[in-house]
């Protein structure tokens, strides 16, 4: 059903970066160089970008549950302080978890020690307590505005990751409460998130539901990534595609209460997808369709790009897609999407909402999550709401049994 409804007003949303160094990707974190990062945020800045995404990583952080390591914090807030003098602000992931295709987990709860990451009483209270050491000194830096649970962590209790953690809808809520809480004891004025994959919102058995997702913290997340099912059902360049973290946004709003902001965090251009079919040729004018889609979404809080650098080929075995989703080289050289990002920055920075009425495509879907995958990209309601952004309308998502 499609009905008639004027949209809502917003400020224009910010536009970031997720931060990958170029200098031994995450890696790096072992043994920061302050001129390297410099670098690369003098590269990052020249973009014309306002925010930064940065990701430690949790077993350098905490390698045991009693310690948490003073020179690994000491090394995040100076890249903190270098962001500062660039005018970049600063959202910093805590359990660094999981990043393009690699886990990070530390011994304490692996192997021979596994113990569940989301329920075990002992991890979650040294989890608590990383947040909390964070959180203080953060806290106190003008250009830091939030923390983040940990990349994409959720994906440790799907049920398709090969050593997942099991897990229920009520202990996925508990573990949010408990961490979130914690960031906002701490840092009370910061904007606390957790963030997710799409599986939480298209995967009927993720124990972690739409509706945590789109009431936990300040800021509903989404990560849009086109190699999932839209890059599954759709050929290389196919319009959807740029138009599909558009739906997300408007999906996650549909989940969300009135008001509150929607924040995409990843969103990169693979030319690739994981099983190395074709799904983006020109990945500039995937950026500038995709950033042309958000700019007039309704509650859209920012677009922040994945990622900021390529991976260097001196390193291995990661999937083929990753090594060319920077806007940067490996060399600290702007890339063509790189300059289209820029080209972007002030549309963004002026957009606001469409003036016209745009039409609602309703989805019935079960408070629970159950039935979520009904409103995947392989869904009617994504006929639907795709059919009308083609004709150049500003459909908007609605959960009628909400």
């Amino acid at each position: 059903m499609i009905i008639e409804t004027p949209p809502t007003d917003r400020t224009a949303p910010r536009l970031g970066v997720n931060y990958t160094p170029s200098r031994g990707w995450f890696h790096s974190w072992l043994d920061f160089d302050p001129a390297a990062a410099a670098r690369d945020l003098d590269a990052i800045s020249a973009l014309g970008v306002d925010h930064l995404r940065v990701l430690p990583l949790w077993p350098i952080l905490q390698p045991d549950r009693t310690m948490i390591n003073t020179r690994a914090v000491a090394d995040l807030l100076a890249l903190t302080d270098l962001a500062a003098e660039r005018d970049l602000d600063v959202s910093v992931e805590v359990l660094q978890g999981h990043l393009s295709s690699f886990d990070f987990l530390p011994a304490w709860v692996g192997s021979w020690h596994r113990r569940n990451v989301f329920t075990d009483p002992d991890v979650v209270a040294a989890q608590a307590r990383l947040i909390d050491v964070l959180g203080r000194e953060l806290a106190g830096r003008p250009n830091a505005f939030g923390l983040g649970l940990g990349n994409e962590f959720g994906q440790f209790a799907a049920a398709r990751h090969p050593s997942a953690y099991p897990l229920d809808t009520a202990g996925a809520g508990a573990w949010l409460d408990a961490l979130l809480g914690a960031a906002e004891r701490v840092w009370p004025t910061g904007l606390h998130q957790a963030n997710f994959d799409d599986d939480v919102w298209f995967a009927d058995d993720h124990p972690f539901t739409p509706r945590l997702a789109a009431s936990r913290g300040a800021l509903t997340v989404v990560h849009a990534w086109v190699f999932g099912g839209v890059g599954r059902r759709y050929c290389a360049d196919h319009p959807a595609l740029a138009q599909f973290a558009r739906y997300l946004v408007e999906l996650a709003r549909a989940w969300s209460p009135p008001g509150r902001g929607v924040w995409l965090q990843e969103v990169g251009a693979p030319r690739a997808a994981h099983d190395g079919r074709p799904l983006i040729a020109d990945a500039e004018a995937f950026l500038t369709d995709t950033v042309g889609a958000l700019a007039d979404a309704p509650d859209l809080w920012g677009i922040t790009w994945w990622a900021s650098h390529d991976v260097s080929r001196d390193l291995a075995d990661f999937p083929e897609l990753e090594y060319g989703l920077g806007l940067i080289d490996a060399h600290n050289r702007p890339k063509p999407i790189g300059r289209a990002l820029a080209e972007q920055a002030p549309r963004i920075r002026a957009a606001r909402p469409a003036p016209a009425a745009g039409p609602v495509v309703e989805l019935a879907l079960a408070e629970d999550g159950s039935d979520r995958s009904l409103g995947g990209p392989e869904s009617d309601a994504f006929d639907a709401w795709l059919t009308e952004r083609l004709a150049g309308r500003a459909p908007r998502l609605r959960l009628s049994t909400h």
